[in-house]
C-alpha cells in the first residue's frame, strides 16, 4: 500500500503538527488532574509522509507511539530539565530499533518517516487533550535549547 492508500483506508486527517491523524479511542473513564478531568487515555492513528514531520511539540501527559507498518520512524526527545536527547528508532524489533517508543510527560518530542511513510498509534496517559499540546518554537527560550547535540534538529521546529 502507499502512503495515499493508508491515508484513506484509514479516513485520516491532517494533524497540526504535521502528517495525518485520526482519534480511534477516548476513555469513557475520567481522571482528575490539576482542575480538570479528562478522559484516562486516548488513542490515534498517526502517519508521516517520507517529506512531512512531527513539529518539535510538547504535550502534558505520557505518550506511547506504537510501530504497525512502514519505513522507521525517527522519533526525538528531549528533556529540557535536564537538557538530554534522546533519539528511538521506531520500527519492528531489530538491533537497534523498537516497536514502542516512550515519550515522558513534558518532554519535547519530533519526529519524521525514514522511508516512503510510517504508520503508527499514539496513546496518551491521561488522555489527550489539545489545552495540554504546545509547539516547543512557542515556548518562551526555547532557542536556547538548540544548541550542542540538539541543533542538528532545529529544521524540525
Amino acid at each position: 500500500m502507499t502512503a495515499k492508500d493508508v491515508i484513506q483506508a484509514l479516513q485520516l486527517a491532517p494533524h497540526p503538527e504535521g502528517g495525518w491523524y485520526r482519534e480511534i479511542y477516548r476513555s469513557t473513564d475520567r481522571v482528575q488532574r490539576g482542575d480538570q478531568t479528562r478522559s484516562a487515555t486516548t488513542a490515534i492513528y498517526y502517519l508521516l509522509e517520507q517529506q512531512q514531520l512531527s513539529r518539535w511539540h510538547v504535550v502534558d501527559a505520557d505518550e506511547i507511539w506504537h510501530f504497525y507498518g512502514g519505513a522507521p520512524l525517527e522519533l526525538l526527545a528531549y528533556d529540557p530539565r535536564s537538557r538530554q536527547l534522546n533519539r528511538h528508532l521506531v520500527h519492528n524489533v531489530a538491533s537497534e530499533s523498537r516497536p514502542v517508543g516512550i515519550i515522558p510527560s513534558g518532554c519535547w518530542q519530533a519526529a519524521r518517516s525514514l522511508g516512503e511513510y510510517s504508520l503508527v498509534g499514539c496513546t496518551v496517559s491521561p488522555g489527550f487533550e489539545f489545552s495540554g499540546f504546545r509547539f516547543t518554537a512557542d515556548l518562551p527560550d526555547h532557542r536556547a535549547h538548540f544548541v550542542g547535540e540538539l541543533s542538528q534538529y532545529t529544521a524540525l521546529l
